[in-house]
């Protein structure tokens, strides 16, 4: 059961009232991000803080269909039903997200995290029921049509318009998308919500600051072999294109940058990172707000001052800064419970089932704990700039990716499909759950279904392709065949069976 103890907060920073802002507004905001800097750095000086056992939470993202499979627009209206704090609205008017419950490393948080994915996803399909609708966990939902996005899906909510309104003034035109694959797929959108398409696993992990910088490192390097094993979002309007689609997608749907060859070129707010961190969390705070720009500059009311000075303080602008920086592994500093400090992982897509993203999740976790150790003296064979290629090759190809890999005992690396590698990882997973904790049992399980996995080279992408190459052509699936594809992948999804088993 969930440690009562244990504590998240949902980090989405002030409640935005409007939307326009003048240049008084970014002037304090500014100002008051510095002072939020400069605390959060005497905070993390503090002998002891953030420690304490490591806990495991997550955030998953849903899609709501009616009975046709097509997107329903009822999240709110789901969510009032639910009566659930937990439960959340997502940018677009069909997703809603659940923040599950964050669990010690102690007491086996891999099953309560699927037990806990299981209750409330089935309490919620059965509101949905009562409204002839149903829930889906998938990455991309395969019945989208560009008639689903726009103005009219937007979630009702104050901080959704001021976000989506201040990322079009940056870009100051359509957002291009630009997605190779089997059937490429070129397209423009006049707003933002198109991102709303990706729906995503977010796991929280908490760890110990000291440990941070060599933890967060680890994650960075082993996030793409997770994602090569994880893939369920190969499909964007009936085009077959990356085995994670969502990971281009989110990136281009929301990029505000105008390519210009005479300035700078400004990083994108969704990416993979700038570098492997080198001594502590401080860093990659610091460059959120020394790189990114604000967008929404709302600062916290008359007893700032009070709260920044409390211990722990808050920090409220830098977390709202923070909320609209999407690294694809992203540091939180959060207040509740003494205070202390996390690694969200954002890469992973929803779905299959609760157990492939637990599992998901563990091989992950479990991969960067075995390499933590040494991890100094690896990373030396890996620059940072072949970690960001391998994760968007991860992304693109699924177990086929050429990923650079570093070779054992040497100095050098090579270049070995994912699966290859993944494989030669399991053992390292195992020991790295262990090592934190997880009971063997627990790790056997959920590691058992990644290699199963990847015995049968069955991912939730490579299954949803395989259905949808039956009809034996290389044109487009028709609506029918991308109804048919989703009818199927719901029945195997809600009975729990891990994707590997799913026949086709």
């Amino acid at each position: 059961m969930p440690n009562p103890q244990l504590c998240y907060k949902r980090q989405m920073g002030l409640d935005i009232r409007h939307s326009q802002f003048t240049p008084a507004d970014y002037r304090l905001f500014g100002e008051r991000l510095e002072r939020n800097l400069e605390r959060l750095r005497e905070v993390l000086a503090v002998p002891g803080f953030g420690e304490g056992p490591g806990s495991l939470g997550a955030e998953l993202e849903l899609y709501i269909v009616d009975q046709a499979g097509r997107p329903a627009m009822l999240n709110a209206e789901l969510q009032a039903a639910a009566g659930d704090p937990q439960l959340t609205l997502e940018l677009n008017r069909y997703n809603l997200e659940y923040n599950l419950s964050p669990v010690a490393m102690a007491d086996d948080p891999l099953r309560a995290l699927e037990r806990e994915i299981l209750a409330k996803v089935q309490a919620l399909r059965s509101l949905a029921a009562e409204r002839d609708a149903r829930i889906v966990p998938i990455g991309i939902l395969p019945t989208l049509q560009s008639a689903d996005f726009g103005p009219a899906c937007l979630t009702d909510k104050p901080r959704y318009a001021a976000l989506v309104e201040q990322l079009i003034a940056r870009r100051g035109s359509q957002f291009r998308i630009d997605l190779n694959g089997r059937h490429p797929l070129r397209t423009e959108m006049d707003d933002v919500t198109l991102e709303g398409a990706n729906t995503s696993f977010q796991v929280h992990y908490r760890v110990p600051p000291r440990h941070f910088a060599d933890t967060f490192n680890a994650i960075q390097a082993v996030t793409p072999l997770a994602l090569a094993v994880a893939g369920n979002s190969p499909t964007l309007f009936g085009h077959s294109l990356w085995q994670e689609t969502r990971i281009p997608l989110f990136k281009q749907s929301i990029d505000t940058r105008l390519p210009d060859r005479y300035h700078w070129h400004e990083p994108a707010r969704v990416n993979f990172g700038q570098g492997w961190v080198r001594r502590e969390a401080f860093e990659l705070f610091v460059e959120a707000v020394r790189l990114y720009q604000p967008l929404l500059p709302v600062c916290a009311g008359d007893d700032a001052d009070r709260e920044l000075a409390a211990m722990p303080p808050q920090l409220p602008e830098l977390q709202l800064h923070q909320s609209t920086v999407w690294l694809w592994n992203r540091p939180v500093y959060d207040a509740a419970c003494g205070g202390h400090l996390r690694i969200e992982m954002r890469a992973l897509p929803a779905g299959p089932t609760a157990a492939d993203m637990v599992a998901n999740a563990a091989f992950l976790i479990g991969m960067a704990e075995g390499l933590r150790p040494g991890i100094n003296a690896w990373l030396p064979a890996l620059p940072f700039n072949f970690a960001e290629h391998n994760f968007y090759r991860a992304a693109q190809y699924g177990l086929e990716a050429r990923l650079v890999w570093p070779r054992d005992r040497q100095c050098a690396c090579e270049e070995r499909t994912a699966a290859a590698i993944i494989a030669d990882m399991l053992p390292v997973a195992r020991r790295g759950l262990l090592a934190i904790g997880i009971d063997g049992v627990s790790a056997g399980r959920y590691l058992g279904i990644i290699e199963r996995r990847l015995a049968n080279g069955q991912t939730g992408a490579r299954w949803q392709l395989a259905r949808l190459e039956q009809a034996g052509t290389a044109a487009r699936p028709d609506a029918a065949g991308l109804r048919d594809l989703l009818e199927t992948y719901m029945v195997h999804s809600s009975g729990n069976s891990p994707v590997s088993e799913w026949p086709l």
